[in-house]
């Protein structure tokens, strides 16, 4: 099923956007990011983030990004934003004139980690995959919209109700970059039951 994007709303709404029923266009502002405490000992939260809420428990999201990022730190990708001290994202984040960090971040608490691998800065396109089962998620990512990789399974406290779910993009230096959205697809949860191990008996 396509996602209807005049549903989608706002958390710090950017000064310079457009929404069309196929595309979301987000121009960054310098100084924005999304990061709490953990070894930079700062608090950043004022990204903006283009979310819709739901109550389903089991389905996979789908987006594709394309970025003219170009300094150190710009990135735009998924986000799971509960609160200022809860959520997940994961982007393409530019470091210099030869490598991106493909990575993910889950911030439990207020302190956030971050898993990533060099990628080429010449890629200035990438699909994302985001799959719930319950409080569970799956983040998976494709060169090409078709083969996914996986780059991590987490647990998400208080998202066994309403969750919001969406796009970001920002800036965390003096830096102003275009980011665009299309193939926003909500489906069938993509992420599989696990049919190996039975779970452990309370």
């Amino acid at each position: 099923m396509k996602l209807d994007t005049k549903s989608l709303q706002w958390t710090r709404e950017p000064e310079n956007y457009t929404i069309t029923d196929d595309k979301v266009e987000m121009i960054t502002q310098p100084h924005t990011d999304l990061w709490q405490r953990t070894y930079y000992h700062f608090r950043n939260d004022n990204a903006p983030i283009l979310q819709i809420n739901t109550d389903e428990k089991y389905f996979s999201f789908v987006v594709k990004t394309e970025f003219e990022s170009k300094h150190r730190y710009d990135q735009c990708g998924i986000a799971v934003y509960m609160d200022s001290e809860n959520w997940l994202k994961a982007s393409v984040e530019y470091e210099n004139e030869k490598i991106q960090r493909l990575g993910s971040v889950v911030t439990h608490n207020g302190y956030s980690d971050w898993a990533s691998m060099d990628i080429d800065a010449s890629i200035k396109s990438m699909w994302f995959r985001l799959s719930r089962r319950e409080d569970d998620f799956c983040i998976e990512n494709s060169v090409d919209g078709i083969n996914y990789n996986q780059m991590r399974i987490c647990h998400m406290f208080n998202a066994d109700g309403t969750i919001p779910f969406g796009i970001y993009a920002c800036s965390a230096e003096e830096s102003s970059f275009k980011a665009t959205f299309t193939d926003m697809e909500i489906t069938d949860c993509k992420w599989l039951a696990h049919d190996g191990q039975a779970p452990d008996n309370d």
